[in-house]
């Protein structure tokens, strides 16, 4: 059978076991069994005439064939995407589609944010995925979404990025610390004090290492954790302090299980950023959605933000 034979079904299902590098995900993706999708990719690469996946143990790797295809289907299955929009766009934007990729750390305000907008656009079929930087970057590179929602866009990738509200990191500790009644309690005080961390790579560690590197200063790691949730358990019950956003913690200064200590050089001002592949052509929907991000920016404050 000729490739030209080719079902955009099975390509579909070759897309899938590409980019997740596992017929077992991809199946759980698209609602299949593997056997199934083994039968479409076997009949795929009949068609092309080459094997797509070669199995050592029991992991699969690309062929030369299958990486050329990979990056065939990206692009077949990008113009679907855009020819999709630009049809939708023929009829407004209330036929549109939004996927959205967000830190962890912002899922305080952005799920709000995206159902506020979805309510003034209720034909938009909107999607939220949420996820740690590492991941979010793995998507990004891969273009499966229409905007992330970053806290420090990556140096290293080619990508469009616009700030649209402040994220300012402060230092939480456990509400009855000694240094909560303290002002501008100078860094170096906190030499030798445990510090519970976000995981190596995240954005708030980063800024973190820079700013305490910047005073020669060794953070004292005692724990790293890669959820905002367990950092925030772990600082109430005493066990140390650590650099947060200040949009991840309204609910426990409210209650009292958490302080913010006045030290010199916090709070670090760092933004929000929505980010996009560089030279990605933006649909009506992702462009609507980011001129409401910047015109409620000023809310951010009213969106369980202290």
């Amino acid at each position: 059978m000729p490739i030209r034979h080719a079902t955009l079904h099975q390509f579909k299902i070759f897309y899938a076991v590409a980019r997740h590098m596992s017929f077992a995900r991809a199946a759980e993706e698209l609602h299949l069994t593997p056997p199934a999708l083994s039968i479409q990719v076997r009949q795929l690469a009949e068609a092309v005439g080459q094997p797509l996946f070669d199995q050592i143990g029991k992991k699969i790797y690309l062929t030369q064939a299958g990486t050329v295809l990979t990056v065939a289907c990206q692009d077949m299955f990008g113009r679907l995407e855009r020819v999709a929009q630009e049809l939708a766009a023929i009829q407004g934007i209330e036929k549109g589609s939004l996927k959205l990729a967000t830190l962890a750390t912002a899922k305080y305000f952005i799920p709000r944010l995206l159902g506020d907008f979805c309510a003034k656009h209720p034909g938009i079929d909107a999607a939220l995925f949420v996820g740690n930087r590492e991941v979010l970057l793995e998507r990004l590179a891969r273009n499966q979404d229409d905007l992330y929602i970053l806290g420090q866009p990556p140096a290293h990738m080619n990508v469009a990025a616009e700030p649209f509200a402040d994220n300012p990191l402060v230092i939480v500790v456990r509400a009855d610390h000694p240094l909560v009644p303290e002002e501008k309690i100078a860094p170096s005080s906190l030499r030798d004090v445990p510090f519970i961390l976000r995981e190596p790579g995240s954005g708030t560690r980063l800024a973190t290492e820079e700013f305490f590197e910047r005073h020669g200063i060794a953070l004292k790691a005692r724990m790293e954790f890669g959820s905002n949730e367990a950092i925030k358990q772990v600082v109430a019950s005493g066990l140390g302090m650590a650099v947060l956003s200040a949009s991840t913690i309204s609910a426990e200064l409210a209650r009292g299980d958490l302080a913010v200590l006045d030290v010199c050089g916090f709070p670090l001002e760092r933004k929000w950023y929505a980010v996009y592949p560089a030279g990605k052509q933006l649909t009506l929907t992702t462009k609507t959605f980011m001129e409401y991000l910047f015109a409620v920016a000023h809310r951010l404050d009213r969106l369980h933000m202290p």
